[in-house]
């Protein structure tokens, strides 16, 4: 395994702990361990996508698409966050997790296919929002509740 490999799955697993400690830290259901395996799962399959592509390409009889990979992860992302939301008396809960770990699927996706700064920002833009925006609807939105 090359060392560009071995940075991409840290980096991986690094953003998706940032994002994760924030959801722990709120006590949140998804935290540490789920946000840190859905970055670090996203970007393995986006990093063997882009090796069977290559691996694949001088071969007139198989046809390989990197792309089907991405998609793929998108789709198997949907599971996981339809598998977090609840619908009870309380109202609909987990819709922000779930989009939390579609976002954190990206950012996965996003490091295994080199776009580092792109992942980055991603992070920075997600915990503000889970704090940030948080914290303002809190503040502000819901106060007659």
């Amino acid at each position: 395994m090359d060392a560009e490999t071995i940075f991409k799955l840290f980096l991986a697993l690094f953003l998706g702990a940032l994002i994760g400690l924030e959801r722990e830290i709120k006590r949140k259901e998804a935290g540490l361990q789920t946000y840190a395996l859905v970055v670090l799962g996203t970007c393995l399959f986006t990093i063997l996508g882009f090796k069977f592509f290559y691996l694949f390409s001088d071969k007139q009889s198989v046809n390989f698409d990197s792309l089907v990979i991405i998609q793929a992860v998108a789709t198997g992302i949907g599971f996981i966050g339809a598998g977090v939301i609840f619908r009870g008396e309380q109202g609909t809960r987990g819709l922000t997790t779930a989009a939390g770990l579609w976002v954190a699927a990206a950012i996965g996706v996003s490091v295994g296919a080199n776009f580092y700064f792109l992942a980055i920002l991603t992070t920075v833009f997600t915990i503000l929002i889970f704090s940030g925006l948080g914290l303002f609807e809190e503040k502000f939105l819901r106060k007659n509740e």
